[in-house]
């Protein structure tokens, strides 16, 4: 009879019960059932099914819980915890979080998953026998996507990072599109397990897509609008910048360039709500 494994479901036979759960055996080894890993009821040579797997002082046990990960089977986990000695947790659906090594992960802890975020995985034993997640390679995610229609393009999309690449990253929508997201089409660092709401920018042959994570035009006018009323709120109406103020010094007080700038102060004078006057912008009825 092949040995007990962890990651793997067996079908087991209850052996005996004790004040903790049951023993269940495959007739050479016999495995905990804790009260905790029970979804019913059992009785002495009742067969349920069950998952395997390593409590915390390492013992194999078992649970009445299946999760769709396992040994060779992937499936989304979300990320619990992170611990930069070691790694990061994952859920897979069971009582027990496991551990995605740091063995692993990217080099840098900041490109780590980081809890709340999820990864695309599935289990694997260590030459100790240990059970440990695993995440799934590029070949993996090409067998789970599907590819983009043409008439995706310029569509908002939420997707998930993968994989980091030197100079961006790949990333899986929840409809199985993969995409691409250059570094310059995104204004922060990603991380590994990110969620990301992102712009379809190509849709290439093969369906593989080019995604931003940079706001359109007037989208981003409309930020810039919103943060230049912000400030001029909090200095009651009235800012000492205007259309003609030097590149510097606008991009210092609000992070950035003169062009963009005035692209959002000519929406707020179009709109009637400012006006400039020597060198000042006011709120329109303020001086």
């Amino acid at each position: 009879m092949a040995q007990l494994k962890p990651g793997t479901v067996a079908t087991l036979t209850v052996a005996r019960e004790a004040p903790f759960g049951f023993f269940l055996t495959d007739g050479s080894e016999d495995v905990l059932l804790h009260n905790h890993d029970m979804k019913e009821s059992l009785n002495v040579n009742d067969k349920p099914t069950v998952f395997l797997y390593q409590d915390h002082k390492g013992r194999l046990a078992a649970t009445m819980q299946i999760p769709a990960i396992q040994l060779g089977r992937y499936g989304w986990a979300d990320v619990v915890e992170v611990n930069k000695r070691y790694g990061v947790f994952v859920n897979i659906g069971i009582n027990k979080d496991i551990l995605l090594s740091k063995d692993d992960l990217p080099d840098e802890w900041i490109d780590w998953p980081a809890a709340g975020d999820r990864v695309y995985c599935s289990l694997k034993l260590d030459k100790h026998g240990r059970l440990f997640a695993k995440l799934a390679d590029e070949s993996i995610m090409n067998v789970l996507s599907i590819p983009a229609p043409k008439d995706i393009f310029n569509r908002d999309v939420t997707a998930t990072i993968y994989r980091l690449l030197i100079v961006g990253a790949h990333a899986i929508t929840e409809e199985g599109y993969i995409g691409f997201i250059h570094e310059s089409e995104s204004p922060d660092r990603l991380r590994l397990g990110q969620v990301v709401h992102a712009r379809v920018i190509a849709v290439k042959e093969g369906g593989t897509m080019n995604l931003s994570l940079r706001a359109r035009a007037y989208e981003a006018i409309d930020e810039t609008s919103e943060m230049i009323l912000r400030y001029m709120e909090s200095r009651d109406g009235a800012m000492p910048y205007w259309d003609k103020s030097l590149p510097d010094d606008i991009k210092k007080r609000f992070g950035i360039s003169k062009a963009a700038f005035k692209r959002a102060l000519g929406k707020l004078m179009k709109e009637g709500k400012v006006y400039q006057d020597e060198g000042w912008t006011y709120f329109k009825g303020e001086k």
